[in-house]
């Protein structure tokens, strides 16, 4: 698809991030809903953002998008300061939360955005077909959305952020009404966008989508980032179990020589193995005196480092939102 004419013109700094937040902060009144957001998003790359309810994740996409001011801290967007209003015609938006016109066309919608983006009005209808046929909507493009299901309203608000080819896409719970068929189209459409060299900042409580779509992933806690995972390391980080027997004192040591180890039960737990040393631990155990009845490979899930993350007694408490030391809410005004 060939890309739209705009109005808007290249980024001084198209060689740099496509995100990049320093010591972010946003106070509404005494609640203190990011407290010093620093974080680099990459351009072309798939980025994760995640965080439990409360985390401040909704205020972080608010000021990149410009929807917000920050209290302090600086940041830019596509090379240009937060809110510049030329980049925001850059950046291709799916909110959480939307609806449109019950009785506009999903063709008249997205003839509406092409006009509020800014669009040569040539371009419209290739720009309508392709998008339609990208998100599977050929079929009721001219039907009124007021008689679309929820997950068919979801296909159109992710058309609507794909129209003029946008240099960032900024998704936010894009599979959440999406049956699993939907959620393998997402996914296929995302790898596209990454294909051509878009960013996309995706924002979801699906921790399964992420850990399948994105390249790297940050975890956003009390308005701050706790960590950033490469998911190509997570995934590489394998480990394996073993149900075995028959171990003389001090065994463990042999399986510590290959990495980080636990028992549970019958079974011995070694971390951070590569598969190619499997097959000579197994060796090792063997030679030692133990017997080994199963040999089953592990690797540590990103709902995994989540909940290691965050299931301390000390973090933002899922019911209530707030912080059991103080008492306060941190991201009060935010959304999932």
């Amino acid at each position: 698809m060939k890309r739209a004419a705009s109005a808007v013109a290249p980024s001084p700094n198209e060689g740099g991030p496509a995100i990049e937040l320093r010591d972010l902060c946003k106070q509404f009144g005494r609640i203190v809903a990011l407290a010093g957001l620093t974080m680099t998003v990459t351009r072309g790359e798939v980025f994760g953002f995640l965080g439990p309810n409360g985390a401040g994740k909704t205020t972080a996409v608010k000021l990149l998008l410009g929807l917000s001011d920050p209290t302090s801290g600086a940041g830019s967007v596509l090379g240009a300061p937060l809110g510049d209003v030329d980049v925001r015609r850059r950046i291709g938006y799916l909110p959480e939360l939307f609806r449109y016109q019950g009785w506009m066309t999903a063709r008249e919608v997205l003839a509406l955005h092409c006009e509020l983006a800014r669009l040569e009005r040539s371009s419209w209808e290739g720009e309508i077909r392709s998008t339609v046929s990208l998100v599977g909507l050929t079929d009721r493009a001219d039907d009124r959305t007021g008689t679309f299901s929820k997950g068919m309203q979801q296909r159109l608000g992710l058309g609507v952020a794909l129209l003029g080819r946008p240099d960032l896409v900024v998704l936010d719970e894009p599979t959440s009404a999406l049956d699993p068929l939907g959620r393998q189209d997402v996914r296929r459409i995302i790898g596209s966008l990454r294909d051509r060299g878009t960013t996309v900042f995706l924002n979801s409580h699906l921790l399964t989508e992420v850990e399948r779509v994105c390249d790297r992933v940050a975890i956003v806690d009390r308005g701050r980032v706790i960590t950033e995972l490469a998911m190509s390391a997570m995934l590489a980080d394998t480990g394996v179990r073993l149900r075995l027997s028959g171990l003389p004192d001090g065994g463990r040591s042999i399986a510590e020589a290959y990495g980080r180890t636990r028992v549970e039960g019958e079974w011995l737990a070694v971390e951070a193995i590569p598969d190619a040393a499997v097959p000579a631990l197994v060796a090792a155990l063997v030679a030692a005196g133990g017997q080994v009845y199963a040999v089953a490979p592990t690797r540590h899930s990103l709902e995994e480092r989540f909940l290691a993350l965050l299931g301390s007694p000390d973090t933002v408490s899922p019911d209530t939102g707030t912080t059991p030391a103080t008492g306060t809410t941190p991201a009060t005004g935010t959304r999932p």
